[in-house]
């Protein structure tokens, strides 16, 4: 007669409730998260982790929270068996609450507080049955490998393994260099996310009075005027200007990916100054490494805020992947007097003002490259985020805050995102102006060849605002034309080129006029080749799958300025600028709230910061549509329309670009519908 099994130990137990959690926080945290950031390798190299800081932050994720949710449950288990069951039940309801929330976001249109109260209910039957069947447990201790699956998933086969395991590998090497042998100063800005039509005026000329330093620009180099885009997507786009090679694989924008590069190509030649936000396309041994000291700790932050909205029951617009932001000094724990000498760190929040702690570090250093001496031919290159939204900066460069939720769709609201937009525009065009100041002043500015473009547009067409298919076929002049200029070595005056330009292009250009053969094939031509043939563009959202866009009508359009919304009409501008005390003013007793108002209390223009963006609520009895005029200190600073609510019940927001409206310290804005044909006001606000 065989004997009993022997009941298990406590240790034996312990151990596979360890296994349950472990298998149940790598579906809750470990395999959404790494999901995510596997399939955007860019996320990595935008905060410049390596290796060993992407595996760090991996074995964080799959070991911590399972040590989080069992420790402190083994810990109360000391006060006896029932209480530790009770405690090892409750966080296994938890984990599977959280798993239900995840799935039922993929399976269920609801959100929000009937999605959580769907995942309760399932998360409590799950949890009955797994303490009555003994079998849900083996298969949650079977499951545990989960998390070492997901891990080689992520660094063998996902796009990040290209930044995990990345290796120069054997290109066609360096360019050689052409028989004159003459190896100009080369300067290469690459800004993000520009339309062309942001910078016309009426004539299909850049607006001068606008962005004076674009039209100087203009001036004096050769303006690609018909200049296309070839991704809407910085990953695929920025890797193929730099090629010269049409996107065809989904992959990491990483020099292991894409070794035929410009850098490549220049490297045997020309020394390499390179400031790569999103892309990592220069080797290691072209390219010094860019400063990484506070890279892991912005990872932990941003991945989690990645995993709060993984876990949150309501849906989040935001894509924190596409956020890039990157570590400030402040980030980096550097204040008072350790900020003295230390390293310049990146803010791609581009809050150019005084405060030391706030300068860019990637647009300082490309000046600063501009101001010294070169040692021989020297390539000196920025791909800068700007005007990329978020849009945070007054022309001026004085900055603004507003809500990360604030809306960019819908009418009224696309209207101030263009403002928004351009406001920041302006801003760049002060960019331009200083690296135009930072060439002639090294005296690099004649000889040099400068080379300014964007990666990509964007719509701001009602409906279809953003960079995606639906935009591309809405408005492609939008989204696929870009301001691209080239300003020969020696080029003294302007022209226009209106050839069939596309992205792909860039390379070849820049290498017939740095003097070097490209050892490599590309589908691009350089601009003083004989043009294509073809008329049409085109555009690959995804790669691998080419779009042909329509050329020569949205051209003529862009031209001519019938492309894109127009800008739309002040309302009431006769207001604009008058004291209030001048108009009659009326008041029923309904107010508006200004959600922001504690902003405009205690403020210091000297700061580089104004609370410029005004937004709130309105009673129902203001019509969508109707004028509101917006004072700021007894003058009316603007007339902006009442809005549909957003998603927060805002229902107005206005963009005050007049900084001579601001005092300093405590600031009255105040809200008033205007009525009678703007000869009269009603007080919304007290």
């Amino acid at each position: 007669m065989s004997a009993d099994p022997a009941p298990p130990t406590r240790r034996s137990t312990e151990l596979r409730r360890l296994l349950e959690i472990v298998a149940l926080c790598g579906l809750v945290v470990a395999q959404p998260l790494l999901d995510v950031v596997g399939r955007s390798p860019d996320f990595f190299l935008f905060h410049g982790a390596g290796t060993a800081e992407i595996l760090l932050l991996v074995a964080f994720y799959v070991v911590v929270p399972p040590l989080v949710c069992w420790l402190p449950g083994a810990l109360i288990g000391l006060a006896g068996p029932s209480v530790r069951r009770t405690v090892h039940l409750v966080t296994v309801g938890l984990l599977l609450v959280a798993l239900a929330v995840q799935v039922g976001k993929h399976l269920l249109p609801v959100r929000g507080l009937p999605l959580l109260a769907a995942a309760l209910l399932t998360g409590v039957a799950v949890t009955w049955a797994y303490r009555r069947w003994l079998g849900l447990g083996q298969l949650l201790r079977l499951a545990a490998v989960g998390p070492a699956v997901f891990v080689v998933l992520f660094v063998f086969t996902s796009p990040a393994s290209a930044v995990v395991l990345g290796s120069e590998q054997t290109s066609a090497g360096p360019g050689t260099a052409t028989g004159d042998g003459r190896h100009p100063p080369v300067v290469v800005l690459i800004l993000d996310e520009l339309p062309l039509l942001s910078l016309l005026g009426p004539d299909g000329r850049i607006d001068a009075e606008r962005y004076p330093h674009f039209a100087e620009l203009a001036a004096g180099s050769t303006w690609y005027r018909n200049a296309t885009a070839v991704s809407g997507w910085t990953p695929y786009a920025l890797p193929a200007m730099l090629s010269g090679r049409y996107p065809e694989r989904e992959v990491a924008p990483h020099y292991s990916q894409h070794p035929d590069n410009l850098f490549s190509a220049l490297g045997g030649t020309y020394q390499i100054r390179a400031q790569e936000s999103i892309t990592e396309l220069c080797a290691p041994s072209r390219c010094e490494a860019e400063p990484t000291t506070a890279a892991l700790p912005v990872l932990f932050q941003e991945t989690a805020a990645l995993l709060g909205q993984i876990l949150s029951p309501v849906e989040s617009h935001d894509d924190p992947t596409a956020s890039f932001r990157e570590p400030t000094r402040r980030d980096a724990g550097l204040t008072g007097a350790a900020l003295v000498g230390a390293d310049a760190p990146t803010d791609p929040r581009f809050r150019f003002d005084a405060l030391d702690d706030n300068q860019p570090a990637r647009f300082t250093t490309f000046l600063d490259g501009l101001a010294t001496p070169d040692q021989g031919p020297t390539l000196h290159f920025l791909h800068l985020l700007m005007p990329h939204a978020p849009w945070s900066y007054l022309p001026s460069g004085v900055r603004y805050e507003a809500p990360e939720d604030f809306p960019n769709e819908g009418a009224g609201w696309v209207e101030l995102a263009r403002q928004r937009h351009l406001a920041q525009l302006g801003y760049t065009d002060g960019l331009i102006g200083q690296t135009l100041a930072a060439l002639r002043s090294s005296g690099r500015y004649d000889d040099a060849l400068l080379v300014v473009t964007a990666d990509h547009g964007v719509s701001f067409t009602l409906g279809e605002q953003g960079r995606g298919m639906g935009a591309v076929r809405a408005a492609p002049a939008e989204v696929l034309w870009v301001p691209t200029f080239v300003k020969e070595p020696g080029q003294q005056t302007g022209r226009v080129d209106d050839r069939n330009w596309e992205h792909v292009d860039l390379l070849p250009t820049i290498a017939a006029h740095a003097g070097i053969d490209l050892p490599f094939e590309v589908d691009g031509r350089c601009g003083t080749c004989p043009p294509r043939e073809r008329v049409d563009k085109q555009f690959r959202d995804v790669p691998g799958e080419p779009v042909t866009v329509p050329g020569p009508a949205t051209y003529t359009a862009l031209t001519t300025g019938q492309a894109g919304p127009p800008l739309p009409a002040p309302l009431v501008p006769e207001l604009v600028g008058r004291p209030v005390v001048e108009l009659p003013v009326t008041d029923d007793g309904i107010r508006a709230t200004v959600s922001n108002a504690s902003s405009y209390t205690d403020v210091d223009p000297a700061s580089g910061n104004l609370p410029a963006l005004a937004y709130g609520e309105l009673p129902d009895q203001v019509a969508t549509g109707a004028p509101l005029a917006v004072a700021v200190n007894g003058r009316i600073a603007t007339v902006v329309p009442a809005l549909a609510p957003d998603a927060e019940g805002r229902r107005f927001a206005a963009l005050i670009t007049d900084e001579s409206l601001w005092r300093s310290g405590d600031n009255r804005v105040e809200i008033f519908e205007v009525v009678d044909a703007g000869t009269e006001l009603r007080r919304r606000t007290d």
